[in-house]
């Protein structure tokens, strides 16, 4: 019952992506940023639905089960901000100049180099957040299937590329109605069936009140404050974020749709953190151990009622699916167009290169993300990584492109290469990453201790901020601010060119 239940609602899903794919006709436009149509809720759905994923549910359970309310719940919080601080302040001018993605600001602003190099980031970043999707889904599979966790994340990755090719962005937004439905009703249904059956038990030192959580570090105030930031901001250069955001059919619908976004990000991830404070009351009142999977797969097959269990998997695969098909066509579309050089422009009166290539793409992309999977089977973690190494290089650069005129493209270079390096070494050289043994590239060393887990988060941005302000301010007379124009989109209304 419960494994047809979930596999009726991913063909739900499938079948939604597949029918509106009809609708991309063969333009780039349509099938990367949706035809730049997008109303209110559609794009306010989409938003929310590329913050919902399963790192910031099923990651927030594990994580605020083993180390307190705000270790799992700076997840939802951290996506939230960055929704709130890009409706401030980058939605409406980055949808008015009419990007198909974000490196392509980086391209018109610091010039090709920097536009690679950014894009390079990026796909690595999102290549992790990728994989961190995959992880939920191969530990669902083996849970509730009975087979390996390798075969969970392959088939996992065979639903994103079957409904995501053919449609794109359009298949997205219009999954992402359905998928941001299920994920809530999904988290009120789970969080009352544990409050009326078992209590809402918050152990001491764990709860939302311990503020030691941010601000002793032997409680982890370094990781929950880097987990804050590196979600916060660094997910101000996330490609599927911003692809949404090129998406809204005016800037003023961009700006409240980010708005939207974050009231339902928390809305849809606090219940989780705080269901998973109760799970010890669960497990003790059940005579029942979580063993080696996700808390809160151990609760649902050890304890809850098979339509309980249908509802929660269903919105666990659809906070997978929302952000990973975004990742996936973010990715290959940046490596198609950014790094490839493949502009839908260039082949104006015959067959769109650029949409075939991009789709194309998504195989060896899935790939690497499929690789990242197996190789660090943490969910959590690997959101939180991923935006991590994108504060690190790119946001100086990009916020301060934005609205800095000195900015120049030697600074730019300077900033993302020290930035990324900075935080390079530091992961290779710290022994746990956000509390997590680092299994993946550690060197064993006695220079880094496990305290200095989180530090780096903020130590590694400074230092591209240091570089790119003392660069663009020596260079001026070598190498003069770049005085891109971005231009304006041409279809917006009159009353918003008006506020140009």
């Amino acid at each position: 019952m419960i494994l047809l239940g979930v596999a009726i609602f991913v063909v739900l899903q499938t079948a939604v992506g597949l029918y509106v794919a009809r609708r991309v006709a063969g333009s780039s436009t349509n099938f990367i940023v949706a035809g730049r149509g997008l109303i209110l809720p559609l794009a306010a759905c989409t938003l929310m639905a590329q913050a919902v994923d399963t790192n910031a549910t099923l990651g927030n359970t594990d994580l605020t089960s083993q180390f307190g309310f705000w270790a799992g719940a700076s997840l939802p919080i951290g996506l939230a901000i960055c929704l709130v601080i890009t409706g401030l302040f980058f939605a409406r001018p980055m949808n008015r100049m009419g990007l198909m993605t974000l490196p392509d600001f980086f391209r018109k602003k610091y010039g090709r180099t920097v536009e690679v190099m950014a894009s390079f980031i990026m796909i690595l970043s999102f290549s992790i957040l990728l994989a961190g999707n995959l992880v939920a889904g191969g530990y669902l599979f083996q849970t509730f299937l009975g087979t390996s966790y390798a075969v969970g994340v392959l088939l996992l990755a065979l639903i994103l590329i079957i409904y995501t090719l053919p449609g794109g962005l359009l298949s997205d937004v219009y999954t992402s109605i359905i998928q941001i439905a299920a994920a809530f009703i999904a988290a009120i249904s789970l969080l009352v069936w544990v409050g009326f059956n078992f209590g809402i038990s918050i152990p001491a030192g764990m709860g939302p009140l311990a503020l030691d959580q941010l601000t002793v570090p032997a409680n982890g105030a370094y990781i929950n404050w880097a987990t804050l930031a590196a979600l916060g901001l660094g997910n101000l250069v996330a490609i599927d974020f911003m692809q949404r955001v090129f998406a809204a059919r005016t800037p003023n619908t961009a700006r409240r749709a980010c708005f939207a976004g974050a009231v339902g990000t928390l809305a849809i991830g606090l219940p989780f953190s705080i269901i998973a404070l109760s799970w010890g009351n669960v497990f003790s009142s059940l005579g029942i151990e979580a063993g080696n999977s996700p808390v809160l797969y151990a609760i649902l097959q050890e304890a809850a009622p098979p339509l309980l269990v249908i509802l929660v998997l269903s919105g666990i695969v659809a906070a997978s699916l929302s952000t990973g098909d975004g990742a996936l066509l973010g990715v290959s579309a940046v490596s198609t167009r950014n790094v490839m050089g493949i502009r839908e422009e260039e082949y104006a009166g015959s067959r769109d290169k650029l949409l075939l290539t991009t789709r194309i793409m998504m195989v060896p992309v899935s790939l690497v993300a499929i690789f990242f999977a197996l190789s660090v089977p943490e969910t959590g973690i690997l959101l939180t990584l991923a935006f991590d190494v994108s504060l690190a290089a790119l946001v100086v650069p990009f916020v301060l492109g934005l609205f800095w005129s000195k900015a120049n493209t030697v600074a730019a270079i300077a900033a993302i290469v020290l930035g990324a390096a900075t935080r390079l070494v530091f992961f290779v050289l710290t022994p746990t990453i956000y509390g997590v043994e680092n299994t993946f590239l550690y060197l064993e060393n006695d220079l880094v201790p496990a305290g200095f887990d989180g530090l780096s988060t903020f130590i590694s941005p400074l230092v591209g901020l240091s570089v790119f302000v003392t660069l663009a301010l020596s260079t001026q007379d070598t190498y003069a601010p770049s005085g891109a124009h971005f231009g304006v989109r041409q279809d917006l209304p009159e009353s918003e060119l008006l506020e140009v």
